[in-house]
């Protein structure tokens, strides 16, 4: 099977499953696209240049359990939730279709998966076929969990006289399961410590799937 096609084929699920989330009051498809699109490109450009100052910064010594740990919450996590969050606050906040805070998991998912797709399309072509599967099942949804959780809260924030720290808490716990996602993995010297990297995960989706179901229940449209 065609590797862009399976590089691509949990995008599509998630996105789509998403969307069919969103029960009382569809998204407009064309702004839809437009934040994917906003995610596969202008996020992957700032979290590449974020990873350009890290790295003359910030090297790195791949041995050491500490800075593994800076690795995985500041140069990746950080950089890669920031990079969508600016998305997400600046052109899908602002905009009067986001009407409900259930939106916030939508568009957030939305970059989030633009981001995904260009990620997976590079990994996938390099690994191939055991990489494909194994991303489709693990980093993807790693992705649009960690923007369903960041979603929740800027659904909330669009809506509340707390906005900034509604974004902010929304961005932060983003933050806080990428790392935690990434260090246990990035840590895999250490024997069997990659196990959490999947605790940290499944938490993740628990936690996401009950911010679906609580923006659902509150929706303005229901």
């Amino acid at each position: 099977m065609n590797l862009l096609v399976l590089a691509l084929a949990p995008i599509v699920i998630i996105v789509t499953y998403i969307y069919y989330k969103d029960k009382y009051e569809k998204e407009p498809k064309l702004l839809l696209v437009y934040n994917f699109l906003l995610g596969a490109f202008v996020s992957i450009f700032i979290t590449t240049l974020f990873y350009i100052i890290f790295d003359y910064a910030l090297p790195l010594d791949s041995a050491s359990v500490l800075q593994q740990f800076v690795k995985a919450f500041l140069v990746v996590g950080f950089t890669e939730e920031f990079s969508k969050y600016v998305i997400i606050r600046y052109f899908a906040q602002t905009n009067p279709a986001f009407n409900e805070p259930f939106d916030g998991i939508v568009y957030a998912v939305m970059v989030s998966m633009g981001f995904a797709a260009t990620e997976n399309i590079f990994y996938v072509l390099e690994g191939g076929l055991n990489s494909a599967l194994l991303r489709a099942f693990t980093a993807v949804p790693a992705h649009a969990t960690f923007g369903i959780l960041m979603g929740y809260f800027m659904g909330k924030a669009k809506f509340s006289k707390k906005s900034i720290k509604l974004n902010l808490t929304g961005l932060l716990l983003a933050i806080i399961f990428h790392g935690s996602y990434d260090f246990f993995l990035f840590i895999n010297f250490v024997p069997g410590v990659w196990v959490g990297a999947f605790i940290s995960l499944a938490i993740g989706l628990l936690l996401a799937r009950k911010a679906i179901k609580t923006h659902q229940e509150n929706s303005y449209f229901k």
